[in-house]
């Protein structure tokens, strides 16, 4: 699977966008793809062009979007807080490193997956760009 330019265009406006893991991990969260891939690089498995791409790549998210905690300290403190894309133009550009970092879990099989939704639960942190929000229980 890969992200396709412009992806936010079809969705309707509003809607939430993730990729995570496809399995929930002991805490029931399903991990961020951006933390599949640094769980790889932190195990040196990566080889030396998908490390080349992480680095570069996590430095660059970290340049141009905001960072959660620096608003909401405890932004993340719940282990199954997930950070989900806005669909609009704004948040465009942050789609675009995405197929790097999928074709990365692809190559490892690190099984994924792509959700949307309008309601991704109690939000402890938004901006123009991203939501950050704790699942709620299940019934």
């Amino acid at each position: 699977m890969v992200a396709e330019d412009a992806e936010y265009e079809r969705l309707p406006v509003g809607r939430l966008l993730r990729y995570c893991s496809r399995y929930a991990n002991r805490h029931g969260a399903f991990v961020g793809v951006f933390g599949l891939v640094n769980v790889l690089g932190r195990h040196g498995m990566l080889t030396p062009a998908e490390e080349r791409f992480r680095r570069e790549n996590n430095a660059w998210y970290d340049a141009a979007y905001p960072d959660p905690t620096r608003t909401n300290p405890k932004a993340y403190e719940h282990p199954r807080t997930a950070s989900w894309f806005r669909s609009s133009p704004a948040s465009a550009p942050l789609l675009t490193r995405l197929p790097g970092y999928l074709a990365i879990l692809d190559s490892h099989r690190v099984a994924w997956r792509r959700i949307t939704t309008d309601d991704p639960g109690d939000v402890v942190y938004e901006d123009e760009f991203q939501v950050v929000a704790v699942p709620r229980a299940e019934p």
